[in-house]
């Protein structure tokens, strides 16, 4: 067995190296939380920002780390919290989906899915002064189109919107 090896850490990743294997990994064991929101009128909230790697907007599912702004914080707190700063909507109520890997040949990060409903507006979301989001309420059954005109348009799309496109989950939302 090889043991890992510690070759770069910053405030939030680190890079680390098992024999000829190297992969990135979250900083204090930092998860995340990945939201599927649907509002009142049924409609699922997605949200789409400039993300520095990519060098361009990405069209992606709420989401943001656990625990990284206090310890201990429950994946349905974070949930609740990153969804009111990104898309100005507070869940009474947060079901969580499961555990997911967001890129296992590359780095070790999980996430959390979770459904959140009940959802009150709060506020316009936007995220925080670097973020800039941009909040898209689209029908379920639009989904699929939506996410082709944006590809269409240049905007780049997170693998996670898989989780609307082909998992059933938006079958159960809607009730078919």
């Amino acid at each position: 067995m090889t043991t890992d090896s510690t070759v770069w850490t910053g405030k939030y990743l680190s890079v680390k190296k098992a024999g000829t294997w190297e992969y990135a990994e979250r900083v204090g064991a930092i998860a995340a939380a990945v939201i599927v929101a649907i509002d009142g009128d049924g409609q699922v909230l997605l949200v789409e920002q400039h993300r520095v790697p990519l060098g361009r907007t990405c069209l992606e599912l709420p989401a943001g780390l656990v625990g990284d702004e206090s310890a201990g914080e429950s994946v349905a707190d974070a949930a609740r919290r990153e969804l009111e700063e990104e898309t100005g909507y507070h869940a009474a109520v947060v079901e969580e989906r499961g555990e997911f890997y967001s890129s296992p040949g590359m780095t070790s990060e999980s996430f959390t899915l979770v459904l959140a409903t009940g959802l009150t507006r709060t506020g316009d979301g936007g995220g925080d002064a670097q973020e800039n989001i941009t909040v898209h309420r689209v029908a379920p059954e639009s989904v699929a189109g939506f996410v082709a005109a944006k590809r269409r348009e240049g905007v780049a799309i997170d693998a996670k919107m898989l989780l609307l496109l082909g998992s059933g989950l938006m079958d159960e939302v809607i009730g078919r």
